[in-house]
């Protein structure tokens, strides 16, 4: 039997994740040659895999002898793949789900190695009326094993959250994002019509007015809209960010760390300029795609390290500083495995730095935005608190009323709990250049 198209692509996925690749790179490498049909379920079995990780480690290890940790890594990969599609793909026979993982291990790890998955997917299959084990004794295992998240990490939400909030948190990280799209050059009731006439039923999105919901595992670069740049997809997390910040229109505006350039969308909708930076030249090459597409106007782009803007002082500044990105667990769940406790010191002393020199380039009575997609403290409040310590010129301004829902709102600052609010998580604090 030869191992289909989209199972290899997701075991070379997985390479490239031992390896250091982030997920969304490696998948778009991967797959770049499926079909569509092939890419949604390739991206079923890759990002489920990952959201349902420790789980499936707990019920594969109590079933090869030694343990799961014993294995070479990549077999290690193949036999999650393969207790995941037995598990949680109904659209695979549990024949299919056996016989091409053990093909694959053949190919990739000679015939024991496929003896190996064969016997324990067997069994798997075999006791799947039986898997509900017993959980640790200690609550917080409990969660790993049943959320898949890092014991430091739910350890963190927990003393933060309390219980009862942190396994809703957990629960919003293990569940597929919806794609949610806004307008450009159109207006939602344009956008809207031209999605029904592809056929689509759209549902309103959360906190913000204008953007709309895609049904699950709609083909977004097939519809009309996407094609002649009527819609560019951002999460209302991202949306609100701009919507909090505010920027008083015909401003000339910095954005700082502007890939992929979403929010720079946004603010081109009222800014005179934008000026829209990055120190990534691939990724600043897609932003230029992407307004490309929409045909967007009145946007700069400048290849600049934000630790040394060569700007001059501008009315905004937008900083979406880079992160740990917990607040986007449901769209990278990779990141949940890869993030170690420690990153999130160093991003944040980045982020200082990052604010520091972002000061440097609004101008007098201008406005300085920080954002992060982060839920934690160290990168969200701390480094504020001491920027406004250290910069009397500096004052915390909350939003115009009605800029962005009240939910939303902590002391003028903005707060998106994927728990609590139904989007991605994201921060955001507007200071005012006296």
């Amino acid at each position: 039997m030869g191992v289909t198209a989209s199972r290899i692509a997701v075991a070379e996925v997985f390479q490239d994740l031992r390896s250091g690749e982030l997920l969304d790179s490696s998948f778009e490498k991967r797959i770049s040659s499926l079909d569509d049909r092939d890419r949604r379920w390739a991206h079923e079995l890759a990002y489920g895999i990952l959201r349902r990780r420790a789980w499936l480690d707990s019920l594969l290890t109590e079933r090869v002898r030694g343990g799961l940790a014993r294995l070479d890594p990549d077999l290690a990969d193949l036999l999650r793949a393969g207790a995941y599609q037995l598990l949680h793909m109904r659209s695979v026979p549990p024949y299919a789900a056996i016989a091409q993982t053990v093909e694959l291990a053949k190919t990739r790890h000679g015939l024991g190695a496929s003896k190996l998955v064969n016997a324990v997917l067997r069994r798997l299959d075999r006791e799947r009326d039986n898997l509900s084990r017993a959980l640790p004794p200690d609550p917080i295992e409990a969660l790993v094993v049943t959320h898949s998240h890092p014991r430091w990490l739910i350890q963190r939400w927990v003393a933060r959250y309390g219980m009862t909030d942190t396994v809703g948190l957990l629960e919003a990280n293990n569940v597929e994002p919806p794609t949610y799209v806004r307008p450009f050059n159109v207006v939602r009731e344009q956008l809207e019509a031209a999605l029904e006439a592809d056929g689509l039923e759209v549902e309103d999105a959360p906190l913000v007015r204008d953007s709309v919901r895609l049904p699950q595992g709609t083909a977004l670069t097939e519809l009309a809209a996407f094609q002649q740049g009527q819609l560019f997809v951002q999460d209302p997390a991202a949306t609100l960010v701009t919507q909090y910040a505010a920027i008083a229109p015909g401003s000339v505006v910095a954005d700082l760390c502007a890939a992929p350039g979403g929010k720079t969308l946004e603010l081109a909708r009222g800014a005179a300029q934008v000026v829209a930076s990055d120190r990534s030249m691939l990724r600043l090459s897609r932003l230029a795609e992407n307004m490309q597409r929409v045909d967007a106007t009145g946007i700069e782009l400048v290849l600049m390290d934000a630790r040394t803007p060569a700007l001059r002082q501008v009315d905004a500044v937008l900083l979406d500083a880079p992160c740990s990105g917990t607040g986007t667990f449901r769209r990278h769940p990779d990141a949940r495995w890869r993030l170690k406790a420690s990153d999130i010191s160093v991003m944040a002393s980045t982020q200082r730095s990052l604010l520091d020199a972002a000061a440097n380039v609004v101008k007098p009575g201008g406005l300085l935005v920080y954002s992060t997609c982060s839920l934690e403290p160290e990168e969200n409040d701390q480094p504020v608190d001491l920027f406004l310590a250290t910069h009397p010129q500096f004052v915390l301004e909350p939003p115009p009323a009605g800029a962005v829902p009240s939910e939303v709102l902590d002391n003028g600052r903005l707060r998106v709990l994927p728990h609590r609010h139904g989007a991605d998580g994201s921060f955001a604090v507007r200071l005012r250049r006296t």
